[in-house]
């Protein structure tokens, strides 16, 4: 989850490096650093805590060299101290590491037994030491750098400088993606195209066992074996200008307020709206050559997942089972050849997501994918792509990548209904019309609702703990919403199907304990409503969010009723997500939290 740069340059680098970690700091802000070759010598900075910290400690103390590497860090191993801080050094070389390195310990024990001397708690320092150790042994750099790669097992993205060799920057990858960016006399390194976007929108990706010598005019790539292999070159989607915050206060609100552009462009790349009909790419998968579907993914995207699953088996009647990625390799489960399996992942190289796609293509199934990086890992190795078209995403809480994916599942429901006959063509249509409204709706949810939940908030943050409430896809809802609260306002939320409130969790009410109630006048609303009774018979604190049909039914007195327009019930699941973020958020902003790099947090998880 760690982010790695490297650049071998005509320009000084080190701006140059921090340049592109402010780019990457979402991937990890415990600490950073950067090295240097300057006249054959390697020097470094580092610094505890946030880039920024890094920055103030150049300032002061400046670094020279065109050829570098740089890194920031979400601490595995070793606390997130300056001196566990990368890059790494021994004997002359430095190492920056993105990864989880699994039999550190025994080289660690090897190399100690040999002499060596560890200054660090972290698993990357074995790597530098082991180079080092092989240097000494009198191997060759690129020697050396194969014979280590052979001895680690784990997950690993690497940048490696030498002492006294300033025309060349050693790169490898085994499971977290590194991109290499060529330019005019220069090469770079990155954990993902948009740390190169400034540099370089020509990149080639590495595959899992390739390492490669980058020179300052070409590169050479081996697999693992060292064997000389080639990889495509392509053009990085991701615009510089696309991460920039511009007049918000945070990524996470731009994110937020984006939504209803980016919906929009994906929707359309599923579907005409002019015929009403969903486009002939949602159908790739042959939904009526399965008979079944599995759904793996983490985090906010399980609950994209957990949508489309509802989704797919109430329009297509498509029996789905949906699984967070962690677990689902690890249960074994028998996998017949008329199944296939759909991943999402916003990044497309979250690692237990991936091993689960590669557990799945080994026992033969179909593969498709719902991924925001056409060029990532599980993109690539996918039979089916369905992408998102949300943009670059650098806020660590998943928004509009989230609201993107269920607009492909929405899509790739009504797909799969009509292949397998379940809706007619009129169904079709008017499920398309209500999908098509949803840009517009949004947009004007957005601003309608703004300033009730800013206040809101401001009452919401003097309580230690939350529970949500819903029935159906209400409860995915909810699910969402206690993730949101928790991950940037540090705010202990649970969210429950509003039906289990009777075992158990109907102990925890009191007046100190407020109720965030998700219904919409839909075919759950009466049996919603008697949950919503037995907390106010208890004393506690309803937050309501409802739509217009809804607030007229209800007659409960509330801490706060949010009201939202009456929509289909097909697509209210993506207008009731906007206040479940937008309470999430302002709540997080009122209590001063760091929105958009939460503790302990990252935005990719890419080792397991």
């Amino acid at each position: 989850m760690c982010g790695i740069v490297a650049i071998i340059g005509k320009h000084r680098v080190a701006p140059l490096l921090v340049d592109a970690l402010k780019r990457l700091e979402y991937r990890g802000y415990d600490s950073a650093g950067v090295a240097t070759l300057q006249d054959g010598i390697l020097e470094r900075r580092r610094a505890e805590g946030k880039l920024i910290n890094l920055e103030k400690v150049l300032a002061a103390s400046p670094l020279g060299g065109t050829i570098g590497i740089g890194h920031t860090r979400w601490a595995t191993h070793g606390a997130p101290t300056e001196n566990n801080a990368h890059p790494h050094f021994c004997e002359g070389v430095a190492v920056v590491h993105n990864g989880i390195i699994e039999n550190f310990s025994e080289i660690r024990d090897q190399l100690t037994s040999a002499g060596a001397r560890f200054s660090t708690e972290t698993d990357t320092e074995v790597i530098a030491q082991l180079l080092a150790s092989l240097l000494r042994s009198r191997k060759t750099p690129k020697e050396a750098m194969q014979a280590t790669l052979s001895s680690l097992k784990g997950a690993y993205a690497l940048a490696v400088l030498f002492e006294g060799d300033s025309e060349q920057i050693m790169g490898a990858r085994n499971g977290p993606p590194l991109a290499i960016g060529h330019g005019d006399g220069e090469m770079f390194i990155g954990s993902d195209a948009i740390a190169l976007s400034p540099f370089t929108d020509d990149i080639t990706y590495l595959e899992d066992g390739d390492w490669a010598i980058l020179h300052r005019d070409h590169v050479e790539i081996f697999n693992a074996d060292g064997n000389t292999v080639q990889r495509p070159r392509s053009k990085a989607s991701s615009a510089y200008a696309q991460v920039e915050k511009g007049n918000y206060r945070h990524f996470m609100e731009k994110e937020i307020y984006e939504q209803p552009e980016v919906i929009s462009h994906t929707l359309s790349h599923y579907i005409d709206f002019a015929t009403g009909k969903v486009r002939e790419v949602s159908s790739q998968l042959d939904f009526t050559a399965i008979d079944s579907l599995k759904i793996a993914a983490c985090g906010s995207a399980y609950l994209a997942g957990q949508f489309g699953k509802n989704w797919l088996e109430r329009y297509a009647r498509l029996p789905v089972e949906i699984d967070v990625a962690s677990e689902f390799r690890y249960r074994e489960m028998p996998l017949p050849g008329k199944q296939a399996a759909l991943f999402v992942s916003q990044s497309g190289e979250t690692a237990d997501t991936l091993a689960s796609l590669r557990y799945c293509k080994n026992n033969g199934l179909r593969i498709g994918s719902i991924v925001n990086v056409r060029e990532s890992t599980i993109a690539r190795e996918s039979d089916v792509v369905f992408p998102t078209l949300a943009g670059p995403e650098i806020g660590v809480a998943s928004t509009k990548a989230l609201t993107c994916q269920m607009s492909v599942f929405a899509a790739l429901a009504i797909g799969a209904g009509r292949a397998r006959k379940t809706l007619s063509e009129a169904e079709e249509k008017d499920m398309v019309r209500s999908l098509s409204e949803v840009p517009r709706i949004t947009g004007s949810v957005l601003h309608q609702i703004q300033p009730q939940l800013e206040v809101l908030s401001r009452e919401l943050s003097k309580f230690h703990n939350v529970l949500y409430l819903g029935r159906g896809n209400n409860y995915t809802l909810a699910l969402e919403g206690a993730l949101k609260l928790k991950e940037i306002s540090y705010i202990h939320a649970e969210a429950y199907a509003a039906g289990e409130l009777k075992h158990g969790p109907i102990a925890l009410i009191d007046e100190n304990m407020p109720v965030i109630v998700i219904a919409p006048h839909d075919r759950h609303f009466e049996k919603t409503v008697s949950n919503m009774q037995e907390v106010a018979a208890r004393g506690g604190r309803i937050i309501f969010i409802t739509d217009e049909n809804g607030a007229r039914a209800s007659n409960l007195k509330t801490m706060a009723t949010i009201v939202l327009p009456n929509v289909d019930e097909f697509i209210m699941p993506l207008i009731f997500m906007l206040p479940i973020q937008l309470l999430a958020y302002h709540t997080a902003v009122f209590m001063g939290t760091d929105v958009d790099q939460p503790r302990n947090l990252a935005k990719s998880v890419t080792v397991e």
